[in-house]
């Protein structure tokens, strides 16, 4: 654990790059793995999630090419992948441990499934307490031998333990809308003889299924009876495009974007983000408060898959919006910063049927709510018969003082904005856990900040 202390800002400008989308870089190791012959990927990060997707890969015979660290801070690295096959994976000499990365774990294990050897997938403390039946059903319902370690109400959590089983495609409608869940059930669906068709709720990011086409998979994707749905047909594998670039992460993004929107006199412009319409729902809810927040795209190979731009972001007095639960999928992992936007703006900002934050690398309703209301904030969290609800009323400012981070590198780096535009110093317990998505981030946030 490291401390920090954060002094207010009277502004941020400039120009950066950051490193690549932490979702899309591990899609992108996935599929490079699965495929024969070479494939580069740049402006890949190094944070400790695709670390551990790295290293798992290692774990099963994979050649990688990773370098320990960027040669300057404003940039990601290149990584080189060997892929081994389809069918090229070994068995791993121990357990595979996926650390406290929650797509290394379920997307992996929707893959390992459909080997021919056993596996055991283990995980770090907090993710070691993170829901897993929302993926090993549906994957027992296509057959696969996995388990987890069994808890209350019947719910299963790491570590996950996978033998050899027969796949076949099926039809799954989706009770809760994940990402994760989805790109397991198509890895797995790689193997099946067959379609094998996903319905979702709420359509989720689609990283998978355009990364997927990329690589040649057959798969294709609409709309049936208003709900979004994937089908990919078996048995045609991975085959690599070569070279790939990751764009800028949206996610590490938005902590910028506020910040720059919360600070007067601030022009900040971040360049070669990813613009995935499944992604950007933290820059319609931030102009729907009045944020002067102006997109510009980019045209090169990746963004045919991708699309990314360049993202401007001004000083602006912000208003109170709703956020939909339908909006909620394409914001999830923005929704703590989103919450430093709404303490401080106009009116009354409401933000439904947010519960699937209570099931991250901490509980982050009651993470966000207990340090806003720490620093002069008015939150009420709202219990009601179909979900969670959060209102927050914005005030004039917000006032230093002590904060926990709880270990969960959101939190720490929305509680690091809110401290940068409040009257007074803070302290926040711990900022290392910043490195679970964008190591360097103080050297980031420096180099924009005015003090």
């Amino acid at each position: 654990m490291i401390s920090c202390l954060i002094k207010p800002v009277s502004g941020v400008g400039g120009r950066i790059i950051l490193p690549g989308d932490k979702s899309i870089a591990h899609r992108a190791v996935i599929l490079s793995a699965l495929s024969s012959g070479k494939t580069i990927i740049g402006n890949f990060p190094l944070n400790n999630d695709l670390l551990a997707t790295v290293s798992a890969f290692r774990g099963l015979g994979v050649n990688i090419e990773c370098p320990l660290k960027s040669g300057k801070i404003y940039s990601g690295v290149s990584v080189v992948v060997k892929g081994a096959g389809a069918r090229g994976l070994k068995r791993p000499k121990g357990p595979i441990n996926a650390g406290e990365s929650g797509t290394t774990i379920r997307l992996l294990s929707g893959l390992l499934c459909a080997q021919d050897f056993h596996s055991r997938l283990t995980a770090g403390k907090q993710l070691s307490g993170r829901p897993m039946s929302r993926v090993t059903l549906p994957l027992r319902q296509m057959g696969a031998g996995i388990a987890g370690k069994c808890g209350p109400s019947a719910e299963e959590y790491p570590p996950l333990s996978i033998h050899p089983g027969r796949l076949h495609n099926i039809t799954y409608r989706m009770p809760v809308a994940s990402a994760q869940v989805k790109s397991a059930l198509l890895l797995a669906g790689i193997y099946c003889s067959g379609i094998t068709t996903i319905i979702e709720p709420v359509m989720t990011r689609d990283h998978t299924e355009r990364m997927l086409k990329m690589f040649g998979a057959d798969i294709s994707t609409g709309r049936c009876r208003g709900r979004y749905q994937v089908k990919i047909r078996g048995g045609k594998f991975p085959v690599t495009p070569g070279i790939l670039t990751v764009p800028g992460d949206i996610s590490s993004a938005a902590f910028f974007l506020v910040l720059a929107v919360l600070c007067p006199g601030s022009r900040l412009v971040l360049e070669r983000i990813t613009l995935n319409p499944g992604r950007s729902g933290v820059l319609n809810v931030l102009k729907r408060m009045g944020a002067d927040i102006r997109v510009s795209g980019n045209k090169d190979k990746f963004s045919r898959s991708e699309p990314c731009g360049d993202i401007e972001a001004r000083y602006s007095r912000l208003r109170s919006t709703t956020v939909s639960a339908a909006e909620i999928p394409s914001l999830i992992d923005e929704l703590p910063v989103l919450m430093v936007a709404a303490s401080l703006a106009k009116g009354v900002t409401v933000f439904k049927k947010v519960d699937e934050l209570k099931y991250k690398e901490t509980d982050r309703i009651r993470s966000m709510c207990g340090n806003l209301r720490l620093m002069g904030a008015r939150c009420e969290v709202r219990e009601r018969g179909g979900g969670t609800d959060i209102a927050i009323e914005g005030v004039k400012s917000l006032s230093g003082c002590s904060l926990k981070s709880y270990g969960d590198h959101r939190t720490a780096m929305s509680l690091f904005v809110a401290a940068s535009c409040a009257h007074g110093e803070s302290v926040i317990d711990d900022i290392s856990c910043a490195a679970k998505s964008l190591p360097g981030f103080l050297e980031y946030m420096r180099a924009v900040s005015v003090v």
